[in-house]
Parts: C-alpha cells; sequence; structure tokens
C-alpha cells in the first residue's frame, strides 16, 4: 500500500501541491486549522490533478473513486503518521507559526519520516532551530503554479541530514517533478537568487528611462529567455564558448545596478497602492478583460513550455 503524503495547510501552494501527488496516484492528507478548509482544499487539489491529467492508477479512475482515496483532518486530530512518507508544510509566511507547526511535528511525527517546508523566504536552519529531529527537516520550495511548474528546491539547513535530503529529491522525480538540491540554507535559495538579480537589473533600466517594462518583457521572452526552455544558462555558454561571454562580461559587469534596496519605482508603486493586476494597476493598469485574457494565455504558454521541457 502506498503511503500518504501529508499537505499541512490550505491554501493555494497546499491545493497545486497536492494536486501533482493525487494526479501521480499517490494518496494525500491535507491538514487545517479547520475540518471545512481542508475538504475545500482537497475539492481544489483534485480539480487541479484533473486539469493537468491524472497517470498511472488513478487514470482509470473516476473521481468519485479518486476522492475516497485522499483524507483531510484538523492538524491537531491527526495521528496516523507513521502512514506517511513525507510531510510539507505550506502554512502563511510567518516564521512564529512555522516554528510552532515544526515544533508540533518535531513530537509526533516518528523521526525517520522527512518533513519540508514550501517557505519561500525563511530559512530551514530558523524554521527548525532547536529542535531534536532538524536532521529531517528542509526546505522544500515549490512555485507557483505548484502543480504545473516541474521546479521543486530541496534545500538543506545547517542541521539537514544529506540522506534525507536525497530521499526527498528522489520520491520528487518519481512523480515527474524536477528537484534540485541546495546544499547550503542561503537567503533566496537558488532560482530566487537567480530571478531576483535579473529583476534588480531589469527594475534598474526601468528606473533610468532606459527601456520601458513592455520592452524589458519582450528582451527576455525573445532571446536568451526563449533558449533557456530548451537548455539552462550555463549549458548554453557551453555551447557559445565562456571565451565570448567572458569579453561581454568585462564589458558590462563594471555597468549593473549593484544596488541593495528595492526600487525606487516600485517602492514608490507600493506606496501608491499598485501592487499589479490584483489591484487593478501596478506599471500600467489592468482591465479584467485584460487580467483574463492573459491570465488564460500564461497557462497555456506555460503549458507549451513544459511540453518543450519534456522533449528529450
Amino acid at each position: 500500500m502506498t503511503k500518504n503524503i501529508a499537505v499541512i495547510g490550505t491554501g493555494i501552494m497546499a491545493a497545486g501541491i497536492a494536486a501533482g501527488f493525487i494526479a501521480q496516484s499517490i494518496p494525500v492528507v491535507i491538514l487545517g486549522r479547520s475540518k471545512d478548509k481542508a475538504d475545500a482544499c482537497l475539492d481544489k487539489a483534485i480539480a487541479l490533478a484533473n486539469k493537468i491529467g491524472m497517470v498511472g492508477k488513478n487514470a482509470q479512475k473516476d473521481s468519485a473513486a479518486i476522492q475516497a482515496e485522499q483524507s483531510t483532518s484538523v492538524l491537531e486530530d491527526w495521528s496516523n503518521w507513521d502512514q506517511c512518507q513525507w510531510v510539507i508544510e505550506t502554512i502563511a509566511e510567518n516564521l512564529e507559526l512555522k516554528q510552532n507547526v515544526f515544533q508540533y511535528l518535531d513530537q509526533v511525527v516518528p523521526d525517520n519520516i522527512p518533513i519540508g517546508s514550501n517557505s519561500s523566504g525563511f530559512p530551514i536552519s530558523k524554521i527548525a532551530e532547536g529542535l531534536k529531529t532538524a536532521n529531517r527537516m528542509m526546505g522544500a520550495h515549490y512555485f507557483m503554479p505548484a502543480e504545473v511548474v516541474p521546479l521543486v528546491e530541496i534545500v538543506m539547513g545547517q542541521k539537514s541530514d544529506l540522506a534525507y535530503a536525497q530521499q526527498a529529491c528522489e520520491l520528487y522525480r518519481s512523480i515527474d517533478k524536477k528537484p534540485v538540491l541546495v546544499k547550503k540554507d542561503i537567503p533566496g535559495f537558488l532560482a530566487n537568487r537567480i530571478q531576483h538579480a535579473l529583476m534588480r537589473e531589469a527594475l534598474s533600466l526601468v528606473q533610468e528611462g532606459i527601456a520601458t517594462p513592455a520592452d524589458i518583457d519582450d528582451a527576455v521572452r525573445y532571446s536568451f529567455g526563449f533558449r533557456y526552455a530548451a537548455v539552462g544558462p550555463m549549458t548554453q555558454k557551453e555551447i557559445s564558448g565562456w571565451d565570448g561571454m567572458a569579453n561581454a562580461a568585462r564589458e558590462i559587469y563594471p555597468s549593473l545596478s549593484n544596488i541593495t534596496t528595492l526600487s525606487a519605482k516600485v517602492e514608490q508603486l507600493m506606496s501608491e497602492g499598485k501592487t499589479g493586476m490584483k489591484a487593478g494597476e501596478g506599471f500600467r493598469k489592468w482591465t479584467p478583460e485584460e487580467i483574463a485574457q492573459v491570465s488564460d494565455s500564461y497557462s497555456r504558454r506555460l503549458k507549451a513550455a513544459f511540453d518543450v521541457l519534456n522533449i528529450e
């Protein structure tokens, strides 16, 4: 019998994470602050799993049969921890709340079962600080939408045992995710450090009036961003040659932005409540029709990019 995945939390990320396992015929238990929220999260997870496509045993089952294999509970009421193979926390980005949950898990989850946190900002070393089984705790950072984006960063803290981190990586490979092992618990882990380096320069170019946000989007999408769906930046330079990159770097590096504070343009937008689509305006205004159209296009393009990644 396949052991459960315990997903702690009932938000968007919890549903997407659960969907990835459900679609691959691995049962989940969703644990929340209330049974109603956990039930609603499970319904959404199954809908997302159907959207991305069921595989394995679940491909031949109807929704009622799939639903029957999953379960939900209030976190403190759950006791079948020995039936789990992986526990992942997805609650709100609040360090104290996460520490409290991990302190509880440290006491109730058998110490041979690995535990992950989907935190995008807090180091697992802080979340698991002072806990007796911190050796089996690690970061397990997904990217939205979690049911579609393949990457999961497995981040080792100061006390994380490599064997548990490798076990988590193997689990994610088994459900067609793409785990990367981050061997040191640094701010931003791996992908976000690279992403924020790009964003710092992009925002600097906007701040200086050198390019518009739309032109920056096009410059990335139709040049190196387009290539990165085929190969990553390191392999791309292996193809084109490090000598060419080095010559360009000597010219470009001295002029790159190295600010250590948020862009003044973004600070201004934030102060005016212009936080993007959810507010109806960011660098530009968004109508409900435009938001729906861009969101739909984004989903379809992600699916197409995912298909490209699977080409051997």
